[in-house]
């Protein structure tokens, strides 16, 4: 199935609308979500001496751009929900930036490291192909992009007023691969559950030499 510009803004407009009407409760939800493993999965395979630079890709109220602060990196955000920006700020005292991820107007060769948790696949598949060259552009040679999705048959479409897109191992692995990624780590989330009750895929990936 083939999206149109109309298609794709519409998917972009309604998306964000469902989190700008449910900022409060949503980061109320979250507050308190351990997403340390994955923290730690992105920092432990960024080569050099921290601190690091961080885009904190889908920020969402900050909880995460706090975290990497507090360990003595430095962490930007970025977000396409207005509410969102405003309270990651005001949270984090980071810069934040308000973008939506069809319209992502980044620098290059800046990030040691990019932390996608929970954010990518609100990303048409037609468009996750250029969406990731754009993160591997803004990352430093050798620089690491994280990533946590919930996993699927490599379908996408609307699920309680929000866009997905659903990928699988091996379909997340090409897509990545193409873009010029190479994996370094995969694990599925949360920890301690048969591997059936564990939806959401993990991966880290550097950025390949060109």
């Amino acid at each position: 199935m083939h999206l149109t510009p109309e298609d794709l803004a519409n998917i972009t407009t309604l998306t964000l609308a469902h989190y700008e009407d449910n900022a409060d409760s949503f980061e109320a939800g979250t507050r308190d979500h351990d997403v340390s493993q994955n923290i730690a999965a992105l920092l432990r395979h960024i080569e050099g001496e921290p601190p690091y630079d961080i885009l904190d890709l889908g920020c969402g109220p900050g909880r995460d751009l706090k975290t990497f602060t507090a360990l003595g990196h430095r962490a930007v955000g970025l977000d396409g929900t207005a509410r969102f920006v405003e309270m990651a700020r005001e949270a984090s005292g980071c810069e934040v930036w308000h973008q939506d991820f069809l319209h992502l107007a980044l620098p290059d060769d800046r990030f040691d490291g990019i932390f996608a948790n929970a954010v990518l696949f609100h990303v048409p598949g037609q468009e996750l192909p250029r969406v990731l060259r754009e993160l591997r552009a803004a990352l430093k040679p050798r620089g690491v992009l994280f990533s946590s999705n919930p996993r699927g048959g490599n379908q996408e479409g609307w699920n309680r007023g929000r866009y997905g897109a659903y990928h699988d191992l091996e379909g997340w692995r090409s897509l990545l691969a193409d873009a010029g990624f190479e994996e370094l780590e995969h694990y599925f989330r949360p920890q301690g559950l048969p591997l059936e009750q564990r939806p959401w895929l993990a991966s880290v990936w550097r950025k390949a030499s060109a």
